[in-house]
């Protein structure tokens, strides 16, 4: 996989509120249960806030009760990358934009079939697309 191609970040910076700005490039975490796609159930598509790339169909979201949105696949394994989280104490798998590298939550072995993941993720990181067609899911 290519190394992430990050925007400026000056324009970046500009084009992002506050907390997209924390939660996709310093890594924070929205609290539980405050995210704007928690709840969302429409049809579409969702992209990488920072970037564009979509990354999550409206197909493969589903209620995880974590309190963020929670998807059981990427639509393509090369949407997203996953790499080492030891922050906090903890051993995670840190789930990134593989297109710009913005962080957007963290993968677990605990979803449901036919995957067993659970793509946590923040809505701060995403930008939702309403009736959008995305590619079929791949993994």
């Amino acid at each position: 996989m290519a190394e992430p191609d990050p925007p400026d970040p000056d324009a970046l910076r500009r084009s992002l509120t506050d907390e997209q700005w924390r939660v996709t490039q310093e890594k924070a975490t929205e609290r539980p249960y405050t995210g704007r796609y928690l709840h969302n159930d429409e049809r579409g598509a969702y992209a990488c806030v920072c970037c564009g790339q979509e990354l999550f169909a409206s197909d493969a979201k589903y209620d995880s009760g974590s309190g963020w949105p929670s998807f059981w696949l990427p639509l393509a394994g090369d949407r997203v990358a996953v790499r080492s989280d030891t922050s906090h104490g903890m051993i995670r798998r840190e789930i990134t934009c593989a297109r710009c590298g913005a962080h957007l939550g963290h993968v677990f072995e605990d979803g449901p079939r036919p995957s067993g993941l659970r793509y946590c993720v923040n809505s701060a990181s995403l930008d939702f697309r309403p009736g959008a067609s995305p590619e079929d899911q791949s993994s």
